[in-house]
């Protein structure tokens, strides 16, 4: 997605988190970074986007919006969101997603866009697409939603009922048509206990997750939005280890980072050449101790 990408995103992040016993569940840390400000990066590029909860410290700006009365339940919080959103589609995220991915972003809103943003076609007449989970379940606060549609059911559930607050997210779905598009193995996964923090945590620090989960939340940390081969950096760092001397790693990827930087133009492409450069060098000089050792 560009960041005309064309949508507006809303971020429902208050509740009382009973079963966390009342804990700041959007502020927990999974992984060194708030749940909330992982799910703000898999939609850091729509137009606008709307927090529904208390303010606090996030790690890129953002609106703020609040259901009246506060904890009036998911219709009242998406209610005060979409008030404050001005495009044709609203993407609607819980913040209790810790592993939601932006390529399952992309698939909501292209189910629900007929020319999408990868040129693909979305069903004509559909007003919402939801995420559904690997048993088969609706996840309506994990969708994507026509804004007019949203707005034009909120206010006849409203009118019929005398209000939004307290009632339950199926009077709004039953009444839009509904696509629906399959979640990845850990898309849907939200943490609603201690139990899920703790298995998230440490699903973060297995093996095959935790190198892309540390430069994920590194970047996000520095403020950095740059897709580098990291594949390129740690076999210039096995080199340098290798070739020069072990302290020589950091040493190096720091140093490219730094030439890249002065480099300036594409930064992607200067990071790949700076790395290239000094991956040579380090050949060098691992080739001069081989001969030093005949």
């Amino acid at each position: 997605m560009t960041a005309d990408a064309g949508y507006d995103a809303i971020v429902l992040a208050g509740g009382a988190a009973k079963r966390l016993g009342g804990a700041d569940k959007p502020g927990v840390s999974v992984g060194g970074r708030a749940l909330l400000d992982r799910v703000l990066t898999v939609c850091r590029d729509a137009g606008r986007t709307v927090v529904v909860g208390d303010r606090r410290a996030t790690a890129r700006p953002v609106l703020w919006a609040r259901e009246a009365p506060p904890g009036g339940g998911p219709l009242a919080a998406l209610d005060a969101g979409v008030r404050r959103t001005e495009a044709g589609t609203v993407l609607v995220l819980s913040a209790d997603l810790p592993f939601l991915g932006e390529a399952t972003v992309r698939r909501l809103l292209t189910a629900l866009d007929p020319g999408g943003p990868d040129g693909a076609g979305g069903a004509q007449g559909v007003e919402g697409a939801l995420l559904v989970d690997a048993g088969g379940r609706d996840q309506p606060l994990v969708a994507a939603y026509r804004s007019e549609s949203l707005r034009r059911e909120l206010a006849l559930i409203a009118a019929e009922h005398g209000g939004l607050s307290g009632l339950p997210l199926r009077l709004l779905t039953e009444e839009l048509e509904l696509g629906r598009v399959a979640a990845g193995p850990l898309d849907a996964f939200d943490c609603d206990t201690w139990e899920d923090i703790a298995a998230a945590r440490a699903r973060i620090r297995e093996h095959g997750n935790v190198l892309d989960e540390w430069i994920t939340a590194v970047k996000d940390e520095l403020g950095i939005d740059l897709d580098v081969d990291t594949g390129v950096l740690l076999d210039l760092a096995r080199d340098a280890a290798h070739g020069v001397a072990r302290p020589a790693a950091p040493l190096t990827t720091f140093l490219v980072g730094y030439a890249a930087a002065k480099a300036g133009g594409d930064s992607a492409q200067a990071v790949a050449e700076a790395a290239r450069k000094a991956a040579a060098l380090a050949g060098r000089w691992a080739a001069e101790a081989d001969k030093a050792g005949d």
